[in-house]
């Protein structure tokens, strides 16, 4: 059965149908062999990466490895040097005597394997691996060895940027080796492979710290000398197209950058402080990672039922509310790609555009030029739209031209930032909107938190006190977990985070509170006899799963 296709293998299994292998066979037919099988099923969403691979080790009998759960062995790495690792995308994971193991995408590929010999002098055993996990591990390995090289050869030019005049930015090689490029290369490289969503590089006195968020927390990534600062931020106010001259007043700008085969949209703010500019770097990910389904947002079953019968109303406004970083954006992101049809016509009005997604008008907002939410919220209605997606309800303008918007048929989302669900329409009405046309307009709002998930291997179990069963609203105390520390979360206890939601789905009953001008408490109240759960309910259901700990129930919803 060796020679069975891998189609009719995956068939056989059960594992995709007929109908969806024809129409791999026609999606690779059309690409002229620019793709391989695996890739269009992975592309279609038939399977995911990993369950392609676990299969096809399976029908080439070759063992599959997760190489986000396996130690590398550094010694092995560097017997291939890292030009041929990236070419054939491979990477060595073990050495015993004269055997290599090595991880690839294509185990039956005997050239790749063969050149590995040729270059080791070792024979090489292949292990099955997905594309996306060597790509990341290649990045992590290697680069680990550069950042030390890198720091060496910085330090040793002093604060000089490396003679980067106009003639050698012509001579593209000579600027990418340039020891603070590659010092700016890597810095973003590390922090995309550690999961970081920011980067802050914070001149002092003495040195220079350079600290990434993971998770939420800042973390810190690494020191280095405060004479190479002023060249680092140099480097990165050139590529993000700010104004390398003016060091006075904050600038912003974005670049692009490809780490492990993935584009970034990267944006850099930059604020002087006492000892030289402050850099803050936002790493977001592009068009290329899958939009998130309303099924991933880690809502409950209650709340995702809730949130889809929202999402049926035709017209009226749909608000989500919560800090800066809460995950707002990737709920309504999530939002239009439920409610975003072939026949319907969906512009959205953002600050910054976070991801370019397929098939939706998508405007930018630009205060200089005069390009405000609410000015470009007032021509859009001229545009024809069924859904408009507001990023913020920033002042009273905006927030009037959105709920009058709804009301003449259109469908809004919008973000606001608020504690929690029935504060929003307190604010809404404080903002100037008459308590009337919200509630004739507002058809819901969800307040959300980004919680940590406790890591699986290393959380320890122990018995809750009076004070936390209290904190949860049971009766009687039961056996929650605490965060431990083990490699595989960084020592933080924690690995991931996912989201808890309140939603107030405005009823008859809770429109006739807002129109009457109700209080926070009285709309509270009334959402809670139509069966909302709070945050601190949904917070305090993980922590009993065993999935959070009592630090982050209090840590998210205590003032809620």
């Amino acid at each position: 059965m060796r020679n069975e296709r891998i189609g009719d293998y995956l068939v056989s299994q059960g594992l995709i149908n007929e109908e969806q292998l024809q129409k791999v066979l026609a999606t690779q037919k059309e690409s002229n062999g620019a793709k391989k099988f695996g890739d269009v099923v992975v592309e279609l969403g038939f399977m995911s990466e990993v369950n392609f691979a676990k299969a096809l080790a399976g029908k080439l009998r070759v063992q599959y490895v997760d190489l986000d759960t396996i130690d590398i062995n550094t010694e092995a790495v560097q017997k291939v040097p890292e030009a041929l690792a990236r070419k054939h995308t491979v990477i060595a994971i073990n050495v015993q005597g004269k055997r290599l193991t090595v991880a690839t995408n294509d185990p039956v590929n005997f050239i790749v394997l063969e050149d590995i010999k040729v270059s080791t002098g070792m024979d090489t055993v292949p292990v099955l691996a997905t594309t996306s996990a060597i790509n990341k591990a290649i990045g992590k390995c290697y680069s680990m060895q550069n950042v030390d090289s890198v720091l060496d050869s910085v330090a040793g030019m002093g604060g000089d940027l490396g003679e980067m005049s106009q003639e050698d930015a012509d001579s593209r090689d000579r600027v990418e080796s340039a020891p603070i490029v590659k010092l700016a290369t890597t810095i973003i490289e590390n922090s995309y492979r550690a999961d970081a969503t920011d980067i802050h590089i914070e001149p002092f006195e003495k040195y220079t710290r350079i600290r990434i968020r993971v998770n939420g927390d800042l973390v810190e990534l690494m020191n280095i000398s405060s004479a190479v600062h002023s060249a680092l931020t140099t480097r990165l106010k050139l590529i993000s197209g700010m104004n390398i001259a003016e060091k006075r007043i904050p600038q912003d700008g974005r670049f692009t950058q490809v780490v492990d085969g993935t584009t970034l949209d990267v944006r850099v703010s930059s604020l002087p402080m006492v000892h030289g500019e402050k850099i803050v770097i936002r790493i977001l990910s592009t068009g290329q990672i899958a939009l998130r389904k309303i099924t991933d947002l880690g809502m409950s079953e209650y709340n995702y039922q809730l949130f889809e019968h929202m999402l049926k109303v035709p017209q009226g406004v749909i608000l989500v509310t919560g800090p800066t970083g809460s995950g707002k954006t990737t709920t309504l992101y999530a939002a239009l790609g439920e409610i975003a049809k072939p026949n319907v016509n969906v512009v959205t009005v953002e600050d910054p555009v976070e991801k370019a997604i397929d098939g939706i008008n998508q405007c930018q907002v630009n205060q200089k030029a005069g390009m405000t939410f609410a000015a470009a919220l007032r021509s859009i209605l001229r545009q024809d739209p069924d859904i408009v997606m507001v990023g913020e309800m920033r002042d009273a303008e905006t927030a009037d031209i959105g709920i009058r918007a709804a009301i003449t048929g259109h469908l809004v989302l919008s973000t606001l930032h608020t504690n929690d669900a029935a504060s929003t329409v307190v604010r809404l009405v404080d903002m100037g909107v008459a308590p009337y046309m919200v509630a004739t307009s507002l058809i819901g709002v969800i307040a959300q938190r980004l919680v940590k998930r406790l890591c699986p291997e290393c959380k320890r179990p122990r018995m809750s006190t009076a004070e936390e069963t209290e904190l949860m609203g049971i009766p009687a105390p039961i056996q929650i977990y605490e965060p431990g520390g083990c490699p595989s979360c960084n020592n933080t206890g924690y690995k991931g985070r996912t989201a808890i939601h309140e939603i107030i789905h405005c009823t008859s009953t809770v429109s006739t509170i807002i129109a009457a001008g109700g209080t926070k408490e009285e709309i509270e109240a009334a959402a809670k006899a139509n069966g909302t759960k709070l945050l601190r309910d949904n917070a305090s259901a993980l922590v009993q799963a065993g999935e959070s700990s009592i630090d982050e129930l209090i840590r998210t919803t205590y003032t809620v």
